[in-house]
């Protein structure tokens, strides 16, 4: 039998403030005419949930309240699945004389995205952790196979319970699956996004009628548009550059979009979301995330990426896979989406330079500045930097890039340099361990002087 669940408390001290916010958002609604449809969700406990769980699967969600009232007020790890559904993956098709693969409004499907999310309210941060579609996983029932095949298997369960195995038995408290239609609405609905187009991306699969073609540049994409930087995966890299840049347009998204007048926008967004979401949040743990979000300093969002290498090449291999490290797992976890650290402190972090591999990546300063920078690095005891391919456009400020999640040693390198942000994400080379990204800035720092010594 389908157990609803529904959290029992005492009546929540923030009761009142909840009440305004209410009377807020019903304001809002009634000037953009979408009251019915808010009304809707806020008399459902779960309104935004497509999928029946059963009792089992609920206990993969329960790990105790993280809320007191309506504020989160211990972590929560939440899953966050997007897929995509073409009339090829249904049995039967709704359309037989359908002449191409079309999308289907559905997020039972193979899983195109797949991030674990940290909301940390105690250390007063937000951490994403990226799971490449390709990472070769225990499905249980399943055995190994791509870790995107477990939520077509069984759905937001079964995905949780594989990722939860993969990181060691992390717990996560709840889901959220979209579907590429939902993301490209709810991308148009917060007024579109801008950022820089790193390379020229042109592929056209007539088949699925996908004909993506975006010039480099910084530009101001709308739905359509994000949605075909989002799903370009025809690179080198493949999917793990995608997940690059998918780093790169979340981090530009929450910086537009995470501001008081996007709640002008709720009303359009919440009957977007309903059609292609499903979630077992409730409207007032989404409200209360959303608040998290808006107070939070965009400099406490960090982007991770599942620690592992590829298989071989493509002309080596018949099969892609992404074979997990289980050691810089462990370690990764256990820095960022452990409420109580586990592991043993002698097997954390790189402590030294000698350990750190520091890739530097030019983007219009002379040669001859980046090989003082690279002998700099030398002299202070980082052996080797490799000097990658350069950016293919100008930055303001020099990023100091913790591509493995390790912001101590980032943090080493900025203190040698004496300049730059220090951003955790995986953005950089992706055999590094700090990434420095050449800006304008380091034109005029980058001076001769002695190394500093750490």
């Amino acid at each position: 039998m389908f157990i609803r669940w529904q959290r029992r408390r005492p009546a929540p001290p923030e009761e009142g403030v909840l009440f305004w916010r209410l009377v807020l958002w019903l304001g809002v609604a009634l000037i953009s005419g979408s009251l019915g449809a808010l009304w809707g969700l806020l008399s459902q406990s779960t309104p935004l949930m497509q999928r029946s769980l059963s009792s089992r699967e609920w206990q993969v969600f329960q790990r105790g309240d993280r809320w007191t009232g309506a504020r989160l007020h211990q972590p929560l790890n939440l899953l966050l699945i997007g897929s995509k559904v073409l009339t090829s993956d249904l049995d039967e098709p709704p359309d037989p004389n359908l002449t191409y693969h079309a999308l289907v409004n559905s997020v039972e499907g193979l899983s195109d995205s797949l991030l674990l999310v940290r909301f940390d309210p105690v250390q007063q941060r937000l951490v994403v952790l990226s799971i490449p579609r390709d990472t070769l996983t225990f499905i249980p029932g399943r055995g190994d196979a791509k870790i995107n095949e477990a939520n077509a298997l069984g759905g937001p369960a079964l995905a949780a319970e594989t990722v939860s195995d993969l990181l060691g038995d992390v717990p996560i408290d709840r889901y959220l699956r979209i579907n590429v239609q939902g993301i490209e609405k709810l991308i148009d609905a917060l007024g579109g996004v801008t950022l820089d187009v790193p390379t020229a991306m042109r592929y056209r699969d007539d088949s699925q009628r996908l004909y993506i073609d975006l010039q480099p540049g910084r530009q101001h994409l709308n739905g359509n548009q994000a949605l075909q930087f989002l799903r370009f995966r025809y690179d080198a890299l493949g999917d793990i550059g995608r997940v690059q840049r998918q780093q790169m347009f979340l981090r530009a998204l929450m910086e537009q979009t995470a501001r008081p007048e996007t709640l002008a926008r709720t009303p359009q967004i919440l009957s977007i979301i309903r059609e292609n979401l499903d979630t077992n949040l409730t409207v007032e743990e989404l409200m209360s995330l959303g608040q998290f979000l808006t107070s939070l300093p965009r400099s406490r969002v960090e982007f991770l990426m599942l620690p592992g290498n590829f298989n071989g090449s493509t002309d080596e291999v018949e099969v892609s896979y992404w074979l997990p490290n289980y050691q810089r797992i462990a370690w990764l976890t256990d820095q960022y989406f452990r409420d109580t650290p586990t592991a043993d402190p002698r097997e954390t972090g790189l402590t030294t330079p000698a350990q750190v591999r520091i890739a530097i990546q030019n983007t219009s300063l002379p040669e001859s500045l980046v090989m003082q920078l690279s002998q700099q690095l030398q002299t202070a005891g980082y052996p080797y930097p490799l000097v990658a391919e350069p950016l293919p456009q100008p930055i303001p400020i020099t990023r100091i890039i913790a591509q493995q999640g390790d912001l101590a040693a980032a943090r080493r390198v900025q203190l040698l340099l004496g300049f730059g942000e220090v951003r955790v994400e995986s953005t950089g080379v992706l055999a590094s361990d700090v990434t420095i990204q050449l800006g304008d800035d380091a034109r005029d720092r980058l001076q001769l002087r002695p190394a500093k010594s750490l």
